[in-house]
């Protein structure tokens, strides 16, 4: 961290001017967030296995899987604006905030491809079922969305949630935003969509006989 080098610039320093030695302990409330960081870091290994496994149970498909977890990372643009433009430290609160906003944001994507599947399964062509359930799920999703940014705006001024709370509402308002052009420009890219394609062709029913004029 920045604030390690320094301080061992400082204790360098001291120790070359004055010829003594000095020792630097870490404390307080920096200790305390190594701690916690520490923890966090021996269960995403777990997390990651665990939201991959629901993931695949819901989607079936490694393709669509791998389409909602590159959503996640889109939330990370609001996230880095907004701890710039409120002066947040990008700490061990706020790495809370950036998980649980993956979390949300995969959600969102859950939704949508499982709203285009349920379209394409329900007979209409891949563009159209692409189109329409990005329009039709547009309104709840920004809702939901709107509803959770609104919700965290006491904790803006907190000390010990600020960094937390900035993170969320960066992170979502801009993922949100983000998510519902790229995701569908994303699955007609994945599975080679065109707005030109046609419908194939309904085989015929056993037994039908076709004539060559239709009265």
């Amino acid at each position: 961290m920045p604030w390690t080098a320094r301080s061992r610039r400082f204790a360098r320093a001291c120790q070359s001017a004055t010829g003594s030695s000095y020792r630097i302990q870490i404390g307080g409330s920096v200790e305390e967030s190594g701690k916690g960081q520490t923890s966090i870091n021996a269960q995403i290994p777990i997390m990651i296995v665990a939201v991959l496994t629901l993931l695949m149970v819901q989607l079936q498909s490694v393709a669509r899987v791998l389409m909602v977890v590159f959503t996640a990372p889109l939330g990370l643009i609001g996230v880095v604006l907004t701890l710039l433009l409120f002066g947040q430290p990008f700490g061990f609160v706020a790495m809370l905030g950036v998980i649980a906003m993956f979390g949300i944001i995969m959600r969102n994507s859950v939704i949508v491809v499982d709203q285009i599947e349920q379209d394409i399964a329900a007979g209409h062509k891949r563009f159209d079922a692409i189109v329409g359930a990005t329009v039709r799920r547009f309104r709840p999703i920004t809702l939901t969305a709107a509803a959770a940014v609104l919700a965290l705006i006491p904790l803006l001024r907190s000390n010990f949630f600020g960094p937390m709370t900035t993170a969320l509402m960066g992170g979502i308002t801009s993922a949100t935003i983000l998510t519902l052009f790229y995701l569908p420009a994303l699955y007609a890219m994945s599975f080679r969509v065109r707005n030109d394609e046609r419908e194939p062709p309904t085989p015929s029913a056993p037994g039908a006989v076709h004539t060559g004029n239709s009265a």
